[in-house]
Order: structure tokens, then sequence, then C-alpha cells
């Protein structure tokens, strides 16, 4: 059955860093066209050129982790001859799609006013840092910032320690999600309607935007959300890690059914007549020595040990490293690492796509070359305004 259910959308993008090659990845595997277009004077994509794995000459692991099933052609559409074999391309798109700062898509013409002159059912997506309609609209800005000024990095780490950053660029991934969403979205009505949509996301938009339900606590109660020990939840327990005889665990008894559960596998049914416990609120306002009581117990057996005994019972999981998350048996059941042999690497695999389709995940490839594609897809269109 097929699993390419944007096959015969054609994209083009202008993108560099995190969220815009992010969002256009989802394409891309998902049946779409998606080409990059890159700037020969640049040397393309700047994160060609980001470490530390690289591939080759102008290739590197961190480009090809969103560039896969993607195309590149260079153009310098600034030139008059780029130009204009950029507004031809644009006749066949059915979205651009640029991450450039607020105001270079308006100096390079790649706003919708202008592309949808020539192709009014056009979608245009712009993804930037602060938007395009405020005083930041030309300020850089990154992901880490971002994390900053809206609050989550007051909410992540330990309380006793100084504020933290997310383990990995999540505004730019849950940014360059929210665009994928607001294209698809206007795709399918350009479809229908055979008209066009201008489409703006930002990084600090979508960065406040996960404050979620701490943000609309403190907007309509006045509850200030904090960090927490522990990793743990702000208001029910017990949720948080615990440590165990060979590392730590995460433990989620989000109800009381799952916290009869754990006092029975850990072998502390007395712990179901102690007043402080009786609820998830009295277990919250006795948080720290509800702690000091269950780490006595899970400090008796390994990680592994009592994942087993809480297998589809209790939400548990181990925390694990890195080298360690990736051998994990399970992630080699569900096939979420795939072979994508590379020139320079034969052996090489990525992640993949985490989408089934008709119950298959996405068959990945690699980003050609600088220019890969050049002669496939300018190759027409020279021809064509060779002979106009």
């Amino acid at each position: 059955m097929n699993n390419r259910p944007l096959e015969g959308l054609r994209v083009f993008t202008f993108e560099q860093f995190g969220a815009g090659p992010y969002c256009t990845m989802f394409f891309a595997d998902l049946g779409a066209e998606v080409i990059k277009v890159e700037d020969p004077n640049r040397g393309g994509d700047v994160s060609r050129k980001v470490g530390p794995v690289m591939l080759g000459e102008n290739d590197s692991e961190y480009f090809q982790s969103w560039g896969a099933n993607k195309k590149s052609i260079t153009l310098d559409i600034k030139s008059p001859q780029g130009r204009e074999e950029w507004l031809e391309l644009v006749k066949t798109a059915d979205a651009v799609v640029n991450n450039l700062r607020g105001d270079q898509p308006e100096k390079l013409g790649l706003e919708y006013k202008t592309l949808s002159a020539v192709n009014p059912a056009l979608v245009c997506l712009h993804i930037s840092a602060y938007g395009r309609e405020n005083e930041r609209r030309n300020w850089p800005g990154y992901d880490y910032l971002m994390q900053a000024e809206a609050g989550l990095m007051s909410l992540t780490g330990d309380p006793d320690h100084h504020p933290t950053r997310f383990g990995s660029s999540m505004i730019d991934f849950l940014t360059g999600t929210t665009g994928a969403v607001g294209l698809l979205a206007s795709l399918l009505r350009a479809k229908m309607t055979q008209k066009g949509a201008d489409v703006d996301v930002c990084l600090f938009d979508v960065a406040l935007h996960q404050l979620s339900y701490m943000g609309h606590w403190y907007l309509n109660g006045g509850v200030v959300p904090q960090r927490m020990a522990r990793s743990a939840h702000p208001s029910i327990a017990p949720v948080q890690t615990f440590p165990t005889k060979d590392g730590w665990i995460y433990v989620m008894c989000m109800t009381d059914k799952f916290w009869d559960a754990l006092i029975a596998i850990i072998g502390a049914p007395e712990l179901a007549q102690d007043p402080r416990f009786k609820t998830g609120i009295e277990r919250g306002n006795h948080r720290e020595a509800l702690s000091d009581i269950l780490d006595t117990y899970f400090q008796k057996k390994t990680s592994a040990e009592w994942i087993d005994n809480f297998a589809g019972i209790l939400p548990a999981a181990p925390i694990l490293d890195v080298p360690t998350a990736l051998a994990n048996p399970h992630v080699q059941e569900v096939k979420m690492v795939q072979a994508v042999p590379h020139p320079e690497r034969p052996e090489r695999k990525m992640l993949a796509q985490p989408i089934k389709i008709n119950g298959a995940r996405a068959s990945l490839q690699v980003c050609p070359p600088l220019g890969g594609n050049n002669d496939e897809i300018l190759g027409p269109i020279r021809a064509k305004l060779r002979d106009s």
C-alpha cells in the first residue's frame, strides 16, 4: 500500500539549521518533492559544514539529519538570470518555504505578495525567530534564546541549581512541526480553492505556546510554576526520578490505581494506610517524605529488574544515555533505526520517520551533494528560456 500521501506536491525551500529543514523533512519523507534552493556563492546551506561528524567535503550528519529524501539545486536568485529562472520554477511549485531572518525574504523577493503574483495558488511559509510584524522582525534569534525568554528554562533543571535548557533543540523542532501543520492545512485549502496563502510561524510564539497549562495556571489562577526536584510533576506524586541499584528510573503514578500497583510491587503495603499518602493531593503535600521512603525500596534492585517488575502494569522507564537508548531492543523491534548509506559511509544509519502510513515507515535516502539535481530541475527551465 502507498505510504507516500504527499506524492505530487512540489515544495521549494530556502532553509538552514533546524526549524525550516525539520519542517520540510516531513514533506520529503511523506512523498513530496522537496527541493532545496542553495546559494552557490556561499557554499549552500551552512548546515552542510556543521560538525562534529562530517561526511566528506561540504556534507555532515547535522545536515543530513533533516536532508533525507530532499533534492538540491544551486541558484543565485539575486542575479538577473537566476531571478528569471527562479520565477519560472515558482510557476511549477505548490509551496515555497523559508526560514530566513525577518527582513530577508522581502529583500530576496520570496514573500507571498511577490510570488503569488506569479502563481496565485502558491502557499508560502515563513519561519523566523520573532515574526514579521513587530519591532523584533529583523532580530537574529535561536532556539536557546526562546527557551530562556519564554520561561521554559526557569522550569527546567533542579531548583537548587541554575536554569537549564532542554537537552536538544526542541523549540526548533516544535516550530518546524508547527510550520508543517500550517503549511499542510493551507495546501489542502489551496487545492480546493486554487487560492494560496501566506503562513507565518516564529520560534518565540511556539516557545511561549509550550507553557500550555502552566501558562494558564498563572494567567487565570496566579500560580507561578517552579522547577521541581527530581524532575517531578508539579502537582501529582509520585511522578519523578528514583535512584536504583545501578542507575535511575522514572516512575509515573498519575492515578490512585498506579499508586496501588506501585506499593504492591515494591512490597510496601503499609504505605496504603499512611494518612500522608492516602490521596494524590496528600502525596503531593508530603512529596519529600515519600521520596525518602521510596528511595530505600528502589535502591534494592537494578533499573532493568524494576522495569521487568513494572512492565505493562505501572508506567515507568529507565533513564538511559544516548548510546544505550539507541541500543534498546525496543528500538530495534519497532525499526526506528534504518540503514541509509552515504557515498562516504556505506554502513551509515539514521533515525526513521516516526509516522507510519499503512503500517510502513518512509524509506530514506541521503540528500545529494550541493546542486546535485541541477540538470534534472533547472535543465528544462533553462532550455525553455533559451527557446522563448
